[in-house]
């Protein structure tokens, strides 16, 4: 045989040889990969469930504001002048019984003029007395007796009443009643210089001293009544239909560490359009409690019937939850009544209904799942 075959024949049985080896071991292969892979086993979760009761919720909500004191003035000058010392210093922290001088501004100045203006009517009258004695006889009496009231350090009294349209005239035109209403005016003026307490109360900011040249417009400070104090709070429309005036508040500072007792004493009947909240005051007389405290109020509405109150990652967005049925989760529509930080209140499920406990990640209409109390 010739060489060149025999080697090509050799090669060629090899190349066979190769090709058979390699199938084989490709079979194998795909063999032993089929036999490792292990079928997938189905997960059921675990399902916390509640057997459904309905019954009376009682409302709250929570809500948050600034105590402020319900009698509360801020104190203004209408008049200039100096300041002077009274009875007691003008300090914060001064309590002033009703009706104390709170401040007093040097009068000497404009005294003065309303001592003239006094005068002046005084020495008006007096004048047109003859005339009156003489023309109107009847009125002299009256007119003589109100000469004789006017004193130059007291307030003037009351002009006579006239009632004849002749008198009036002639008083009139004598400048009388001009005079007089002025100086009304001086002595309503000069009863600025000085200022009362209106209710019994504490000074709770004073912004000028003894010595202190006060000005027209200038703020003075601020004074209020202390043991009966209001919050204002916003909450939600929806639960102010369920708020009545009386209603019983729970306040609580901050801290967790006092509460306080009130009622809701006022409910605007405007809803704010931006947050559709609605403005609640309360009114407090807890003596503990002090204007400009920072307190969380919880408000007590009416209770609602045949409902259930639920955490809110429970109901779904679209107004859904969850019941188990034979270990397989179906959605139910539900009628939410109330909303609040926590738990959301609804009505629609019968007594007896399974429902989750706790929400399931992933949950879908017919999941099957293992129901664990």
């Amino acid at each position: 045989m010739d060489l060149n075959k025999l080697r090509s024949a050799i090669l060629i049985g090899v190349g066979l040889i190769g090709l058979v080896l390699a199938a084989v071991f490709a079979k194998n292969l795909v063999d032993n990969k089929a036999a490792a892979v292990v079928p997938a086993k189905k997960i059921v979760k675990e399902a916390a469930v509640s057997l459904v009761k309905n019954g009376r919720i009682p409302m709250f909500v929570k809500a948050q504001g600034l105590v402020n004191a319900k009698q509360k003035i801020e104190l203004f000058s209408e008049v200039q002048g100096v300041f002077t010392a009274g009875s007691k210093l003008f300090r914060t922290g001064q309590p002033y019984a009703a009706g104390e001088v709170l401040l007093q501004i040097d009068t000497s100045e404009f005294l003065a003029s309303v001592k003239a203006s006094r005068n002046n009517l005084h020495n008006q009258i007096a004048a047109i007395l003859p005339d009156i004695r003489l023309d109107f006889p009847k009125e002299y009496k009256v007119w003589s007796a109100f000469l004789k009231s006017i004193d130059v350090q007291k307030n003037i009294p009351a002009l006579p009443l006239m009632t004849a349209e002749d008198i009036r005239l002639f008083i009139s035109g004598s400048g009388i009643l001009s005079t007089y209403y002025s100086l009304k005016n001086l002595e309503q003026r000069l009863s600025k210089f000085s200022i009362r307490a209106p209710f019994k109360g504490v000074l709770t900011d004073a912004l000028v001293r003894e010595g202190t040249l006060v000005r027209s417009g200038q703020k003075l400070g601020e004074f209020i009544q202390p043991g009966v104090y209001e919050l204002l709070v916003s909450i939600p429309q929806s639960f102010s239909n369920k708020l009545t005036i009386g209603a019983e508040v729970t306040l609580q500072n901050l801290e967790g560490t006092a509460t306080y007792a009130g009622f809701v004493s006022k409910i605007n009947a405007k809803v704010d359009p931006n947050t559709q909240t609605t403005a609640v005051m309360i009114e407090t007389t807890d003596l503990n409690l002090s204007d400009g405290v920072y307190v969380s109020a919880s408000l007590q509405g009416n209770d609602i019937e045949n409902a259930i109150s639920l955490p809110r990652a429970l109901v779904s967005q679209d107004g859904f939850i969850y019941t188990v049925k034979n270990e397989v989760l179906q959605s139910l529509a539900v009628k939410v009544l109330h909303f609040s930080e926590d738990e959301v209140v609804v009505s629609g499920i019968p007594d007896g209904t399974m429902i989750l406990a706790k929400p399931i990640l992933g949950a879908y209409e017919g999941m099957t799942v293992k129901v664990t109390q």
